[in-house]
């Protein structure tokens, strides 16, 4: 079938211009511009959606870093102590500690105190690795497990060095994440690696 060719001046653009703009054709060129719009709409709420888990999951390390660090640190700081500066060292005990587990060491401190001064001794520790085995964001409650090597220095005797693994709780608190339990992990267990891998189990609390 022959087509007619478009002509220039009057004649056929300007009969498919009055087609375009005739009655129905605004209907056309709206539903275009929705469906444009539709599919606008979606890619920003995909996009939208993709940012805020990403946003999500960058948080929830960030957080798990925190915990880590925290959870070290108090660990590292409940083996080390000075018998010539006790008071100071219990101190840092405290506020390195929070619910039943600092009650505890506010109750026996003067004893402790008095035994450790008798005793002579110089505990030192240091971190040999740690992982966070549980968090849960929601409830401000963490879990991590430690590995360090403590040295314990007295009077006339060689310096006792010992490994050990140590698992403990920690709470969020109005000034950051502390000690609430601290305790001696299962030796020979598989599970008491602390060594930081992709299988460490983390929770957001959803």
């Amino acid at each position: 079938m022959a087509r007619m060719p478009f002509k220039g001046g009057g004649g056929s653009w300007d009969r498919l211009g009055a087609r375009l703009r005739a009655p129905g054709r605004p209907l056309l060129a709206t539903a275009v511009a929705l469906a444009v719009a539709a599919a606008v709409a979606a890619a920003l709420t995909g996009w939208s959606r993709y940012g805020a888990a990403h946003d999500d999951d960058a948080a929830f390390a960030r957080t798990r870093d925190t915990v880590l660090a925290a959870g070290e640190q108090a660990v590292q700081n409940m083996n080390t102590l000075d018998y010539s500066d006790v008071d100071h060292g219990l101190d840092i005990w405290e506020s390195s500690t929070t619910g039943d587990l600092h009650s505890q060491l506010v109750q026996g401190r003067a004893e402790f105190e008095k035994q450790v001064q008798q005793a002579q001794t110089v505990s030192t520790a240091k971190i040999l690795s740690g992982a966070v085995t549980e968090l849960d964001t929601r409830t401000g409650k963490a879990g991590v497990m430690i590995a360090l090597r403590i040295t314990v220095e007295a009077p006339k005797a060689k310096p006792a060095v010992k490994e050990s693994r140590m698992l403990g709780e920690l709470t969020r608190t109005a000034s950051g994440w502390k000690l609430s339990a601290l305790g001696q992990a299962p030796m020979g267990d598989s599970a008491a690696d602390p060594s930081p891998s992709p299988s460490t189990s983390t929770t957001d609390g959803k």
